[in-house]
């Protein structure tokens, strides 16, 4: 009996096969991208700039140290109060009060005259701090003045902030801006 040679497997087509399904996962495959936290940062001052003197009312001390402890206005505080805390600081007052900041009466375009707080929160942080505190410090400044602003909208027009026209989302920012400074991160801890 003769004997056969070996089929051969035509595998010309299996090249174009793996070419298609690495062009589809290319295509249908997303990137994540680190969107960063959004902060306007203040414009630089002159170099002629006095020193102004900030009364220390108007502050609100947030400290974190590198045990992720949280120190507010001197005292020690659970994250889950600060929210409720920096809301009651940045609130505006129409009377003088000293356990709170100073208070302006200022005219704000499609406001009027509007009761303004003078209180600044400041935020410093031991090099020590880790990424995830410091996220939840943010998070929860941040949403402060987010929930301020929708109370004053809520107050004021009727509905939230984020519903909010261009020209009157401006005057709300006016009236409740975000006023949080952040120091540089200091080394004080031990913990590295």
């Amino acid at each position: 009996m003769a004997s056969r040679a070996p089929q051969q497997i035509n595998a010309g087509s299996m090249a174009d096969i793996a070419f298609l399904l690495l062009i589809f996962f290319l295509v249908t495959t997303t990137m994540d991208v680190d969107s960063g936290m959004i902060r306007k940062l203040p414009p630089p001052l002159p170099p002629n700039q006095e020193k102004v003197d900030v009364k220390h009312r108007n502050i609100f001390v947030v400290l974190v140290n590198s045990y992720d402890q949280l120190l507010v206005k001197g005292k020690p505080e659970n994250i889950k109060n600060l929210r409720e805390e920096a809301k009651d600081f940045l609130r505006p007052r129409s009377v003088d009060d000293p356990d709170y900041p100073e208070t302006e009466l200022r005219k704000i375009d499609l406001l009027g005259e509007v009761w303004k707080s003078k209180g600044v929160i400041s935020l410093q942080n031991d090099r020590g701090t880790s990424y995830d505190m410091y996220i939840q410090v943010q998070n929860e400044l941040a949403a402060a003045v987010r929930e301020l602003r929708d109370e004053y909208s809520q107050d004021k027009f009727g509905v939230k902030f984020k519903k909010l026209n261009g020209d009157l989302t401006k005057a709300v920012q006016k009236a409740i801006p975000v006023a949080i400074s952040e120091a540089e991160p200091k080394d004080v801890g031990g913990k590295k």
